[in-house]
């Protein structure tokens, strides 16, 4: 009988969170349809507005953002980590922006009036070459054009990502990134089509600056130590391809990026390491950290990059001794 119960009760909440669900994506497509009408910068202005707000009303997020940036450049003053933090809350509304106008104004004979490319020739003969190259950015600037732009011009790009929590504005918005050829793998049980995806020469694009717990490598990162997913590296290492570091950065404010390609790591550097594992897992941290700085009101400072600290052990129960 209870199990009875608690089966009805399952039911009606998960059709519940379905219902919730559809609204909420209904309500976002209404909002999409409203920055459309509004135009690209008026809708620009408003993000950068709302991103205002968020950063004085959510005293959580402004916390996190302001511990990260006093962490992260003990040397500024207060005052800098107050501007530097609400410009990075701007710049996240803004992306969203970004994400509706990207697919309706960017096309392959128009792209120089919305972006430029700094360094990026001999990465674009490297995934030309379709050996496997490891793509790797961090939560900074506007990275979902970078995929886009890839798509666009027919690489072979597989971008891993996480799934939203609402379903409905999942496949939406992996819809538009889809759009234009770039293909998104799930993140949960990515490492099943990883070797795939490289063993025939494509392009392997990650988000690098996630915390990967307490399995993760630990490397430096603005000064501290950050948990960095193991399957780059280890996948680079496997198939023996370049890692190539690379941001999409926001300029003046507008719908407007330079798309740096930074280090470009080869596998004969690592060839000799004692632990090649970490030195390459150090190396693109230390280089996404080099870009970042260019402009660091773009990194996401609200993001939980530091969440696991090193040497932090699982609580183990002991059993009472008899």
């Amino acid at each position: 009988m209870k199990s009875q119960t608690f089966r009805q009760w399952r039911k009606k909440h998960l059709k519940h969170n379905r219902v919730l669900n559809y609204l909420g994506y209904i309500a976002l497509r209404g909002l999409v349809g409203f920055l459309l009408i509004l135009g690209l910068d008026r809708s620009l202005r408003l993000a950068k507005r709302a991103g205002t707000l968020l950063w004085k009303h959510s005293k959580r997020h402004r916390e996190r953002a302001m511990s990260n940036l006093q962490a992260a450049f003990p040397e500024k003053d207060h005052q800098w980590h107050v501007e530097t933090g609400v410009k990075s809350f701007q710049n996240l509304a803004m992306m969203v922006i970004d994400i509706i106008y990207t697919p309706r104004l960017v096309r392959k004979g128009n792209w120089r009036e919305f972006s430029r490319f700094i360094n990026a020739e001999r990465v674009k003969w490297i995934v030309k070459e379709h050996k496997g190259t490891v793509l790797l950015t961090p939560h900074y600037g506007n990275f979902e054009i970078t995929g886009y732009m890839f798509g666009l011009y027919g690489f072979d790009l597989y971008s891993i990502a996480r799934p939203l929590d609402n379903p409905y504005i999942s496949r939406w918005l992996y819809g538009i990134r889809e759009e234009k050829g770039q293909k998104i793998i799930d993140k949960k049980g990515a490492s099943e089509h990883m070797h795939d995806i490289l063993g025939k020469g494509a392009t392997l694009g990650f988000i690098a600056d996630q915390d990967a717990g307490r399995k993760g490598v630990f490397v430096d990162f603005f000064g501290r130590k950050a948990s960095t997913y193991k399957s780059i590296g280890l996948v680079a290492m496997e198939y023996n391809v370049p890692i190539v570091v690379g941001v999409s950065r926001r300029v003046d404010e507008r719908f407007f990026f330079e798309m740096e390609c930074g280090r470009i790591i080869e596998p004969h550097e690592w060839k000799d390491k004692e632990k090649p594992l970490e030195w390459i897992t150090q190396e693109f941290s230390t280089e996404m950290e080099r870009l970042i700085r260019k402009a660091p009101e773009q990194y996401w400072w609200i993001h939980r990059r530091w969440k696991t600290p090193p040497g932090r052990k699982r609580n183990r129960k002991v059993s009472p001794s008899m």
